[in-house]
């Protein structure tokens, strides 16, 4: 398989998309996001925390003062891919995002938005 059909094939597949928590292990803090491409987002967050880029100031100044070993990234929810728009999608993580907060609120945890 050649470059250009490799990204053809990579640009068609469907990824997962999802809603996910940036936990500090040590204070038991949450960060809560959601993105139509799981796997990217949490990646990017991973990458803007190390290269101190982050744009939620008070995760990178946790991320500074803890550590990266004090940090775990989970993923708490999937959708399947179908053939919704990606704006429909959007506005179902919305939601489904919101509903993982309250649940994590309830239990007692302390979460942000990303």
């Amino acid at each position: 398989m050649d470059r250009d059909e490799a990204k053809k094939k990579y640009k068609q597949s469907k990824r997962p998309m999802g809603v996910y928590r940036i936990r500090n292990t040590r204070n038991g803090k949450s960060y809560v996001g959601y993105s139509t491409d799981l796997q990217a987002r949490i990646n990017r967050q991973k990458a803007e925390l190390k290269f101190g880029s982050h744009r939620n100031s008070a995760l990178l100044g946790e991320w500074k003062s803890f550590g990266e070993a004090s940090f775990a990234f989970e993923v708490l929810d999937e959708l399947e891919p179908d053939e919704n728009s990606r704006a429909e999608s959007a506005q179902e993580l919305l939601i489904l995002r919101e509903m993982w907060i309250r649940k994590l609120e309830k239990d007692g945890s302390t979460v942000e938005k990303l």
